[in-house]
């Protein structure tokens, strides 16, 4: 028995690959199957059954591409969002992976399909050695559950709380909880940071055991969390198991300076770099991405009918960004700049540029600027600069008109550290605004700073 876990960079996500022998069953795969492929040949076993615990809303899911490629079967509840699968489970039915037994159990909450999959040696196991809990159980915490309906989040906490208790509480102590997402998902929050985890662990700080069924519902389901308009389009194509990838690396060509301008004419311009380098110099109309964000933030402000340009730190960055892109369903990438922004800069081209400005200048300054805060509601409950107005990035380019936000005047973006901010920056200036700075280093440097907060 050997089981590998496949992270898919920047959206937090875990796949999970278990082999007994000659057969393995792959985990909620993503839509860039070939790392599953190779880990099954390095593992020297094959993949023959494709698990989903639910219907993922963050990633383009990877079942019918990866079912295609190796002739594996897709194994689900037997739910009608589930879509299409082989082999449809109820709650308790099993199914071997070698001599492995697997047993699902129904766990709604996060979702109304979600499953979880208990994995036991053999026959006469009487405890579960590992449990692949999707997005019912994470290390520290559990799914969002506002998913189905915002309107019913506290009763589908109640959901998840029964379901964890009721299925998988008695499973034993010293089961691997083995999630689907680790920290920094878009769907839960407040996740800890640790490689492993068992059920024993769990029930010593996770508020799904420590807290009784009203706290917990109350708290999970009074969470304030932004939903990135991607999910519903994800909703949609993972119905069918996914899409296989629209570009692979190397499809995405870079331009020369003449051609990506004629190109960006009907494109949004996606540049990567950091903050700090998009407000030393840009070109006009771009939105400030960093590369890492791009699997969250691309799909804040385009879709999947957007025809996207990227500007890179450096053009080996341009599959990187692709492949993030592509996660979350944005294949409409038409091209790259060439040398990226330097190649912009040195071709006499239009640019513009914003402003920085470091927490102790903005704190001392006699003439106070605006300031706009976008990070989420509950971080800027937990603690703003006195006076900030409050807009998650997410919804700033559909709300700035309702935002007391002066044109006319200095406006400094903070979030956390800066790289949301640079998103807000880009967004401030294509919609007119002039004299826009970055609150370099954010509110962790604000708060190291020990200046005022209300």
């Amino acid at each position: 028995m050997e089981l590998r876990r496949i992270e898919t960079p920047g959206i937090a996500h875990y796949a999970w690959l278990l082999a007994d022998g000659e057969q393995a069953m792959l985990v909620d795969p993503s839509r860039h199957v070939q790392k599953y492929l190779d880990a099954a040949r390095q593992m020297e076993t094959r993949i023959t059954h494709i698990v989903e615990t639910h219907r993922h809303e963050d990633f383009v899911m990877g079942a019918a591409w990866l079912a295609k490629r190796t002739g594996a079967s897709i194994v689900n509840g037997n739910h009608k969002t589930f879509g299409h699968g082989d082999i449809r489970l109820e709650d308790g039915d099993t199914f071997y992976i070698g001599k492995l037994l697997i047993r699902a159990f129904h766990t709604p909450g996060h979702t109304p399909e979600s499953m979880c999959y208990a994995v036991y040696k053999d026959d006469d196991a009487d405890r579960a050695w590992a449990i692949f809990t999707g997005d019912t159980l994470f290390f520290g915490d559990t799914g969002r559950s506002d998913l189905p309906d915002s309107d019913k989040a506290v009763e589908n906490a109640g959901r998840i709380y029964d379901a964890v208790h009721n299925k998988l509480a008695g499973l034993g102590d010293t089961a691997l909880v083995l999630p689907a997402h680790g920290p920094g998902s878009v769907c839960g929050s407040g996740m800890a940071q640790r490689s492993w985890s068992t059920l024993g662990d769990e029930k010593t700080y996770n508020d799904v055991f420590t807290l009784s069924r009203q706290e917990f519902a109350s708290k999970k389901g009074g969470e304030r969390l932004p939903r990135p308009p991607y999910f519903r389009h994800l909703e949609k194509v993972n119905l069918a198991g996914g899409l296989p990838p629209a570009l692979r690396d190397g499809d995405v060509g870079l331009l020369s300076t003449a051609d990506f301008d004629k190109t960006t004419q009907n494109a949004l311009i996606y540049d990567t770099r950091l903050p700090e380098a998009f407000a030393g110099g840009h070109i006009p109309d771009s939105f400030s991405i960093w590369l890492g964000g791009l699997p969250v933030f691309g799909g804040w402000v385009g879709d999947a009918d957007n025809a996207i340009c990227l500007v890179t730190d450096r053009n080996d960055d341009v599959d990187t960004a692709v492949r993030h892109l592509s996660n979350i369903g944005l294949d409409n990438v038409k091209g790259a700049l060439a040398g990226g922004f330097e190649s912009w800069r040195d071709g006499a081209q239009e640019t513009e540029h914003s402003g920085t400005i470091t927490p102790a200048a903005l704190h001392h300054a006699g003439n106070k600027p605006q300031v706009l805060d976008v990070r989420e509601i509950d971080e800027f409950d937990s603690g703003h600069i006195p006076g900030a107005v409050h807009c998650y990035v997410g919804y700033l380019a559909d709300k700035l008109n309702e935002l007391p936000l002066d044109k006319t005047r200095p406006v400094v973006v903070t979030c956390g550290v800066g790289h949301r901010a640079g998103v807000g920056v880009s967004i401030l200036l294509r919609a007119g605004f002039k004299d826009v700075s970055n609150l370099i280093g954010g509110m962790k440097a604000w708060h190291k700073l020990d200046f005022p907060i209300e």
